[in-house]
C-alpha cells in the first residue's frame, strides 16, 4: 500500500469513528430541544480526500457538524450564544486539549482552538521562524518536539472532525513595547500570519513524519479569525486580517452587548463580567482572574486555589445569566491550557461549561459558527439588538421588540386593549 493510500485510510477511519461516536450516545450527542451542539450539521466526511502540499493538510469536504445558520423570524427571541476559546492550543503532558474536547462533546458544545504556529515547529528547525523585529528563531514561548507535534496534530484533527474551529494565536507571543505585537506594522502582521500558516501546512516536512495522517482541512480556508498575544496590536492586525480574508477578531475588551464590525471584521472580543467579592468587573479570561488573585505568581497560596477557581466560575456564570435573562448578547470566554494555581481555572471552566451549555435555547459554539449566524441575520435586526444595554431585556418583550411592528400601547392609555372588569 502506498503512503498516500495509508493516509487516506487513516483519515477515513478517524472520520468514521467520530461519526459513530456521535450516533451512539444519547447522553452526550443525542438531540436535545433548545440546544444546538455538534450533533447538528453534515455528517463526518468519509470518501473525499485531496492532499495539499506535502500532505500536512488535506481537503476532505465540508466540515462535519457545522450547523447551517438560520435567520431569526420576526418576533423570535435570539438564542444565547456562548463561545469557549483557547489561546495557544496544543497537547502536552497535561493533556488539556483532549480533556476539553471530551468536555465539549459531553455538553453539546463546540469550541475554538487558537493554535500557536511554533507548536508545529521542532526545536531544531526554530530558525525557520523569522519574527518581525526579532532575530530568527526567537520566541517568547517554546517550540516543540516530535511527540508534542504528533499529539497536537491528533487533537487538532479530531477537534475539527467534531465540529470545532482551528484558529491561530500566531507564533512567538511577543508582548510589550520592545518589539511586541503592539508595535508591528500591517506588513509585519502579514508576515507573522503567513508563517503561522506555513508551520501548520508543512509540519510533515519539518518533522519527517511523512506517513502520518494529515490535518483534514485546507488551513488557508479554515483560518478565518484569531486572538493576538496579550490582546495587543489589534488595530494593525485587523487591517492585515481584512486584506487576507479573515472574518473576525477576538483581541479587545468589550461589554456584554451585541457585537458589531470593526475594520470589516466582526469584533468578538472577550467581555467584562462580575468579579465576586469585588466592586469592579473582570475580563472573561483565566489569566486576568489569576493576575487579580495571585499576581504574577502562577502558583500562589494553595489554600486559596479552590476559592480562586470558584470566583472565576461564579463570575462567568453570573455574566452568562446577565445575558441569558437580559439582552441575549453572545458571551465570549478565553482561556489557556495551563495549570495555573493548581489547575483551578481549568476546573472553573469545565464547571461553567456544564452549567450553561445544557440550558434551553443556549448554543455553545465556535467563533466560526457564531459569525456564520451573524452574517445570516437581517442587518436591521442586529442594529436593534445593539440598542440593548448590558443585561437589558426588551421592555415590551422579545415578540414586540423584533416583530418589525410598533409595540402595543400599555394598558390604560389611548389605543390600549379594554380592561376587563
Amino acid at each position: 500500500m502506498t503512503a498516500t493510500q495509508r493516509i487516506a485510510v487513516g483519515v477515513v477511519i478517524a472520520a468514521a469513528c467520530v461519526s459513530s461516536l456521535a450516533g451512539c450516545s444519547t447522553g452526550s450527542h443525542g438531540s436535545k430541544e433548545g440546544v444546538s451542539g455538534p450533533q447538528e450539521g453534515a455528517p463526518a466526511p468519509r470518501s473525499v480526500l485531496r492532499l495539499i502540499g506535502d500532505g500536512s493538510t488535506a481537503f476532505t469536504g465540508s466540515q462535519p457538524y457545522l450547523p447551517r445558520p438560520e435567520r431569526l423570524k420576526p418576533g423570535q427571541k435570539p438564542p444565547q450564544f456562548v463561545v469557549f476559546s483557547w489561546d495557544g492550543a496544543g497537547e502536552d503532558s497535561q493533556k488539556l486539549f483532549s480533556r476539553f474536547r471530551a468536555v465539549a462533546k459531553e455538553n453539546n458544545a463546540t469550541m475554538t482552538y487558537f493554535l500557536s504556529g511554533v507548536y508545529m515547529l521542532p526545536e531544531d528547525k526554530r530558525d525557520q521562524y523569522k519574527p518581525p523585529e526579532h532575530s530568527p528563531g526567537s520566541s517568547d514561548i517554546g517550540f516543540n518536539d516530535e511527540k508534542g507535534i504528533a499529539d497536537t496534530v491528533e487533537q487538532a484533527r479530531l477537534a475539527w472532525l467534531e465540529g470545532n474551529e482551528i484558529g491561530t494565536h500566531f507564533n512567538g507571543h511577543f508582548c510589550g513595547p520592545d518589539g511586541g505585537v503592539g508595535t508591528w506594522s500591517v506588513d509585519e502582521w502579514k508576515s507573522e500570519i503567513a508563517q503561522a500558516k506555513q508551520f501548520v501546512k508543512n509540519w510533515k516536512t519539518n518533522t519527517g513524519m511523512t506517513k502520518s495522517a494529515p490535518l483534514p482541512f485546507d488551513y488557508d480556508k479554515e483560518l478565518i479569525g484569531a486572538r493576538t498575544p496579550c490582546l495587543e496590536g489589534q488595530h494593525n492586525f485587523m487591517k492585515a486580517a481584512r486584506e487576507l480574508g479573515f472574518r473576525y477578531d477576538s483581541s479587545g475588551v468589550n461589554e456584554q452587548v451585541w457585537p458589531k464590525k470593526k475594520h470589516g471584521l466582526w469584533d468578538l472580543s472577550m467581555q467584562l463580567v462580575p468579579f465576586p467579592g469585588h466592586t469592579f468587573e473582570q475580563l472573561t479570561m483565566d489569566y486576568n482572574f489569576m493576575v487579580n488573585q495571585s499576581g504574577t505568581k502562577t502558583q500562589g497560596d494553595p489554600d486559596k486555589f479552590e476559592y480562586w477557581g470558584d470566583q472565576m466560575r461564579d463570575g462567568l456564570v453570573k455574566g452568562f445569566y446577565r445575558a441569558y435573562d437580559g439582552n441575549r448578547a453572545p458571551m465570549v470566554i478565553g482561556n489557556h491550557f495551563e495549570s495555573w494555581n493548581g489547575g483551578t481555572y481549568m476546573r472553573a471552566v469545565e464547571e461553567a461549561v456544564k452549567e450553561v451549555c445544557n440550558k434551553p435555547d443556549v448554543r455553545c459554539v465556535s467563533f466560526h459558527q457564531l459569525v456564520d449566524w451573524l452574517d445570516a441575520q437581517d442587518p436591521k435586526v442586529l442594529r436593534e439588538l445593539r440598542t440593548l444595554q448590558v443585561g437589558q431585556a426588551p421592555r415590551q418583550g422579545w415578540a414586540s421588540f423584533l416583530s418589525g411592528r410598533p409595540a402595543p400601547a400599555p394598558k390604560g392609555v389611548p389605543g390600549a386593549p379594554a380592561i376587563q372588569q
